[in-house]
This record gives structure tokens, sequence and C-alpha cells, in this order.
């Protein structure tokens, strides 16, 4: 589904990926955990095309296809969907309005106003929301938490071959966190990957991954099942730097 092979990626003439290889299987949960700075968030806006970063060397392959020139909108035509650790309002545009437009640019053919209605509706229930948040402007006065539920209400929405999930657990409470899990796990099956990128265990105790990566210093540099993610909660991230430093991988 995904292959990162050797990645460098700069901002401002800072290298902050720094040789990256990733492989993620169709069908597979992978999470990548690591501290603040290590470049979790880089990596995941790199995935979806964000202009700010310059990548100076690699391939990043989706489905066979080679993206690193394709623009955002292409990508996620293609299947690949981005959650944001922190989603922006959008002041005058209505949730509904929103999603119907995000839906209709990434189908062959568009969904009648009723199809999109029922649809609506269908994952708003998996998402526990009210169908009043459909009228309000998108992300304007949500707390952080109605803020993460609408980012996999979307998700739902789109129903994307690769979702990135970056630090959606952020500032959730514990329901909020099962719900947005819930969704997550709504989508799992053989043609649905998803690369979730968290400081935390936690919603890995919701959302089982297939394989967990550690991230230090632009690169993976160690990987394993998830006891590794037991293995960190319970010894913390300078376990990992004295065991496999910054620049090795196994």
């Amino acid at each position: 589904m995904l292959k990162i092979e050797n990645l460098h990626v700069e901002i401002d003439g800072n290298e902050i990926v720094k040789g990256l290889d990733l492989e993620v299987g169709k069908g597979e949960i992978h999470a990548i955990m690591g501290p603040n700075g290590s470049g979790k968030s880089t990596l995941a806006n790199v995935l979806m095309g964000h202009p700010r970063y310059e990548i100076t060397d690699g391939s990043i392959t989706f489905e066979g296809e080679d993206v690193l020139e394709l623009e955002p909108d292409e990508r996620a035509k293609m299947g690949m969907f981005l959650a944001f650790q922190y989603p922006s309002e959008v002041p005058g545009v209505s949730v509904a309005n929103f999603l119907r437009t995000a839906v209709n640019s990434v189908r062959e053919e568009e969904l009648s106003p009723m199809e999109m209605y029922r649809l609506l509706q269908e994952k708003m229930r998996v998402m526990q929301m009210d169908v009043k948040f459909a009228e309000r402007y998108l992300n304007e006065g949500f707390s952080g938490g109605e803020k993460k539920r609408n980012e996999i209400l979307q998700m739902l929405m789109l129903d994307p071959k690769l979702a990135i999930m970056d630090e959606t657990d952020s500032g959730l409470d514990i329901d909020a966190l099962q719900i947005v899990a819930k969704g997550v796990n709504e989508l799992r099956g053989p043609e649905f990957s998803a690369v979730i990128i968290t400081h935390y265990q936690r919603i890995l105790r919701y959302i089982e991954p297939d394989r967990v990566h550690v991230m230090l210093d632009g690169r993976l540099v160690t990987s394993g099942g998830k006891e590794l993610a037991d293995q960190l909660e319970e010894k913390g991230y300078d376990w990992v730097r004295q065991e496999f430093g910054a620049g090795t991988q196994s």
C-alpha cells in the first residue's frame, strides 16, 4: 500500500527526516511512536504533499505509484487521507457542505443530495454525533474532542485506502478516545491501511496495531509488535535512546 525509501526531508534548511524507510501492506495498521521533535508530524505532512517541506532524497510510492510530484488533492483522490493534529476552523462553511464537497471531489460520480444525507446520518451515528453538528460551521466553537470526532467522521465519509493519523488522540478524554478508535476500527479490513502517529500507548489499547515503530531524530530506530508499545509505556523513550541510539535501525 505504502512504501517509503531513504526519505530525507528539510524545512528552512534544517533536515528533519534523515533516511527513513517504511512499508505498510494492505490491511495493516502501523503505529509510529516517538517524543516531540522526532519528525513524526513532518512525515505525516510530507506524505500528503505539504508544500512547505523539501524532499531532498528518497521516494514515496502509494499502491506502486510515485506520489512525490502529486498535489494533495491528487493524493486524496488516489485514496490517501490525513487526520490533522490541530484541525482548522472554517467559519461560514457548514460541516455538511464541507463533507459534501470533499466526498464528491474524490468520487467518479457525485452522490445525490438524498444519498449524501443518508451517508452522513449513518456515519454520524457511528461517531455518536448529534445530527445538528452538520449545520454548524466547520470546527468553529468545537471542543478538542469534537474536532477530532469530526476528523474521523470525514474519514468515514471519504472511505480512504490509507489513513495517516497525526496525533489524533492528543487531548482526548477516555470517552472521546474510544469513539475515535471506533471510527478507525469501522474501516478496518483487507483494503484499508493506517499509519497512527502518537506519543502514547493508550490509543493502541483500542486500535490494535500490526506493527509498532519508534522514531527518533528523523529515523525509525526500532520496530516490533504491540508489545513494543507496552515497553515504551513502562520504560519511556530514554530506554530506546540507550538501547538503540538514534542512528540505527533494527
